[in-house]
């Protein structure tokens, strides 16, 4: 029979912590930015990425997840370059969370071994 372990539940980050964005809502706070800085209305950027206003509205508030193609078509519609909105994207959420090692890299300086 498997031992039965106490639930703690996540009572969320310490208090000296600020929690961590959700990646959505910095991409829509993104979208949102560059919409508003050229000046694009919702309902028109919405009908050039073929979405209802009221979705683009969801993902611009951060409560939608929306799929990559439909990042992708909001892009398009605002005119910006896909992959340069996602480095700026991964680049805020990066700033927030302060500095960490990046997935896949190796820490500068030697690598001590165990003898």
């Amino acid at each position: 029979m498997a031992d039965v372990l106490p639930f703690h539940q996540n009572r969320g980050p310490a208090p000296d912590r600020e929690p961590e964005p959700l990646w959505r809502e910095v991409l829509g706070r993104s979208l949102r930015a560059i919409r508003q800085e050229q000046g694009g209305r919702l309902v028109d950027i919405a009908e050039r990425a073929g979405i209802s206003p009221q979705y683009l509205s969801e993902i611009e508030r951060g409560r939608k997840e929306p799929s990559s193609e439909m990042i992708a078509a909001v892009a398009g519609a605002l005119g910006v370059d896909l992959a340069g909105l996602l480095a700026d994207i991964a680049g805020a959420v990066r700033q927030r969370r302060g500095p960490r090692l990046e997935v896949g890299r190796r820490p500068a300086g030697p690598v001590l071994m165990a003898a």
